[in-house]
């Protein structure tokens, strides 16, 4: 499959005509090809966008709210196809593409389509002065949306919806690894009657495309998703032009288990927090501390009940893990597994690539679960982002705060207790953006999301993401 970039509402190859192969992680063949756009096409989808600003910022909340409705209804309308697209692009299982990925792409659309009827304007009277003062929060102009490859649509329009609900015009970069959903929703957008301008995508490599984006003068905001490193990288050079900028970056997350907690919910839970998507979910708890007392339970039960899982054709129903998104990151996951001896741990499961029958040539790998002593080992101090946990005891509350805490990451945690004084303890004082208490992954979208340190900046969400995507103006008169 073909795909083109998106620009000004029609679909146009890249202007240089340079292209680059899209392989299936499940079968690690090339199934097409997707732009390899520079500068020039970035300029291209700016000029587009700019000229739309003025029409799409002043067009009433009614009209933009009805159009967002509409392209939501069209991504439930087509779950099916953006759900078999997604699973042959990015490897995850098809049910997990039609039960959470595609249903929360256009439920980020609906959200925001809501949000921006009830996004209001502060005013405050200055008694005895004689003077109203009103704060204005107007669109920023065009603003850049890049996003990951590891749920892909469901990010992309994380990013898009309060941007464009908010009245910005958008030149969005998807993956170049999982392309193919960004370039279903160009199509989605035209039938649904967004204006020509207001949303560009934009194919290619971040070190092009990616980076013609974040340096372009005239972009006002950027909005990225993925790595540490590359955050970084996209934080030094947007400072110095004193854009608005929006980082939500890596995660090596806790998963505290106490004793008192209700232990068949937390072990099935926690299989799913391990393991979902591959591991490839930067909120994975993906360090997992087990209060002493029932380790060696837990450690028994886990590895029974994660020797259940199904390693498969994601296109099978009873497949529960598919394929790693690309043959590189496959490979950087297994580096750990052949130094897990060099790094003190213990393989209690898994760690093994796994052969599927007529995919013989796709990207699979066993779940896999390391006994480590250390929580300074690079297993628990870096992010694998694969299907590997690291399991270790702890004695004490301040034990395991302590070691949940000593990590570059912040960016969310597991906590398993019914001691409801311990979770307001540790609540408080565990150094994350986000905690989830006897659950993991329930999302409400009205709340912020994002991280501390090494996590990223900002907050994503709810009206953070509409105050993000706009500026305040303070107006005082007096009468």
């Amino acid at each position: 499959m073909n795909i083109k970039n998106y620009i000004n509402g029609e679909f146009s190859p890249p202007l240089l005509d340079d292209w680059i192969d899209n392989y299936n992680p499940t079968s690690g063949k090339v199934y097409g090809q997707i732009p390899n756009s520079t500068k020039e096409d970035v300029e291209k989808a700016y000029t587009a966008a700019k000229s739309a600003f003025p029409s799409w910022s002043s067009t009433s909340l009614e009209k933009r709210s009805q159009i967002l409705s509409k392209i939501a209804q069209l991504i439930n309308k087509k779950l099916p196809e953006l759900a078999r697209a997604e699973t042959k692009d990015n490897g995850k299982p098809l049910q997990l593409a039609k039960a959470i990925d595609i249903p929360r792409a256009a439920a980020n659309f609906q959200f925001f389509a809501n949000a921006i009827t009830q996004f209001t304007s502060d005013a405050h009277e200055s008694i005895g002065l004689d003077a109203m003062n009103y704060t204005l929060r107007q669109p920023l102009g065009v603003v850049g949306c890049i996003s990951p490859w590891n749920l892909p649509l469901y990010l992309f329009t994380w990013k898009i919806a309060p941007a464009i609900a908010s009245g910005n015009c958008v030149i969005a970069k998807p993956s170049e690894i999982t392309p193919i959903t960004a370039y279903l929703l160009g199509e989605i957008c035209t039938e649904a009657g967004l204006p020509k301008g207001v949303l560009n995508i934009v194919h290619g490599l971040g070190t092009t495309a990616g980076q013609a984006i974040v340096e372009h003068p005239g972009v006002k905001a950027i909005s990225f998703t993925g790595g540490t490193e590359t955050g970084a990288h996209i934080a030094r050079i947007v400072a110095p032009m004193f854009k608005k900028l929006s980082l939500e970056l890596g995660g090596k997350n806790p998963n505290i288990i106490f004793a008192d907690c209700d232990y068949e919910e937390m072990l099935s839970t926690t299989v799913q927090s391990s393991f979902s998507n591959q591991g490839q979910i930067c909120l994975c708890g993906s360090r997992i501390f087990v209060e002493e007392s029932i380790y060696d339970k837990f450690k028994k039960d886990f590895v029974t009940a994660v020797s259940k899982l199904k390693v498969g054709n994601p296109f099978d129903d009873t497949t529960t893990i598919g394929a790693l998104v690309s043959k590189p990151h496959l490979e950087k996951v297994m580096s750990y597994i052949e130094n897990v001896s060099e790094y003190g741990g213990k393989i209690l499961f898994g760690g093994n690539r796994v052969s599927v029958n007529n995919f013989e040539d796709g990207y699979y790998l066993q779940p896999t679960i390391i006994e480590v002593n250390d929580n300074q080992c690079k297993l628990n101090q870096e992010e694998i982002f694969g299907p590997i946990v690291t399991i270790m005891p702890f004695n004490t509350e301040e034990e395991v705060l302590d070691m949940a805490n000593n990590v570059s990451y912040g960016l969310s945690a597991t906590l398993w207790t019914n001691d409801l004084k311990r979770t307001m303890r540790i609540s408080k004082n565990i150094h994350t953006g986000m905690i989830w208490v006897n659950t993991w992954l329930l999302r409400d979208l009205r709340t912020p999301f994002g991280g501390t340190k090494n996590s990223g900046v900002g907050r994503e969400g709810g009206f953070e993401g509409l105050r993000f995507f706009t500026e305040p103006k303070n107006i005082c008169i007096k009468y």
